[in-house]
């Protein structure tokens, strides 16, 4: 299967990415709820977890892993491929890096992410060595996660939280958001109400579903080894909350999710 974690239930955006790009190949999904979220710990918890979870995919039949948190593509995909060497592992930086500097057209960009994405500078410092003259402007929004896990998507605060975080990449005039966390997406009608309708938004799962799907194709004994089917598996750490709300806004279909508590 294709394996795919993160630190909560933000990365079924992910998931949903590949569903649409990938349709009929099997996912298996492990959200570590009980330690989210991965944003505001440290580079050596974020390694060591995500090890471990990396581990536990592959022992449980996924042939790829997808690092869909940020915050563990960050700090975590180098430290990863390198321990897990016979496991193609995909992270939700790189890929859409093409796509943000095709999109942009005044080279003015923003990101948005958790305190530890933001905090590693990994997005300015790929961007930046693919061209040096780009302009970035990062902005931590941890409260952004709490919103979603509420599943206050249309809440007036929401609406106000977004417009206090936001305003000063809108004073720097940027024309390309990047969505550094999975989560953020859910937010992207308050992002656009806030910035305008004209503001280019990237979200890096679709980038990163397209390079997997050109990865399969260029790589047929891997593809053939994943199963059929959407008989997709949903694992957690910890009893995910308001799993229903969130699942129904990104999945529009009903899952089961498994508890286990093998990795802690």
């Amino acid at each position: 299967m294709i394996g795919v974690f993160d630190s909560g239930i933000g990365g079924l955006t992910v998931v949903k990415e590949i569903i649409n790009h990938l349709p009929g190949f099997q996912i298996i999904y492990f959200g570590d709820t009980a330690r989210l979220p991965y944003g505001t710990k440290g580079a050596d918890f974020v390694k060591r977890y995500s090890a471990k979870i990396v581990d536990w995919l592959s022992k449980n039949g996924a042939q790829i892993i997808v690092i869909a948190c940020h915050t563990s593509s960050a700090w975590a995909s180098d430290f990863l491929k390198q321990e897990f060497k016979d496991l193609p592992i995909f992270e939700v930086i790189t890929p859409a890096l093409k796509d943000i500097l095709q999109t942009t057209r005044n080279k003015k960009i923003g990101i948005i992410g958790t305190p530890g994405t933001i905090k590693s500078n990994s997005w300015e410092r790929h961007l930046l060595k693919l061209s040096p003259d780009l302009k970035i402007y990062s902005k931590a929004c941890p409260l952004f996660v709490s919103l979603v896990e509420e599943a206050w998507i249309d809440k007036k605060i929401t609406r106000e939280i977004t417009e206090e975080y936001l305003k000063e990449l809108k004073d720097k005039d940027i024309d390309t958001l990047v969505l550094a966390c999975t989560h953020y997406p859910f937010l992207e009608k308050a992002i656009k109400n806030t910035l305008g309708e004209n503001i280019k938004i990237i979200n890096p799962a679709e980038s990163l579903a397209k390079e997997l799907r050109i990865f399969l194709d260029d790589n047929i004994q891997i593809r053939n080894k994943i199963k059929q089917g959407s008989n997709h598996q949903f694992f957690f750490s910890d009893e995910p909350y308001n799993f229903n709300k969130i699942v129904n806004l990104c999945l529009a279909q009903e899952i089961k999710p498994k508890i286990i508590n093998e990795i802690i």
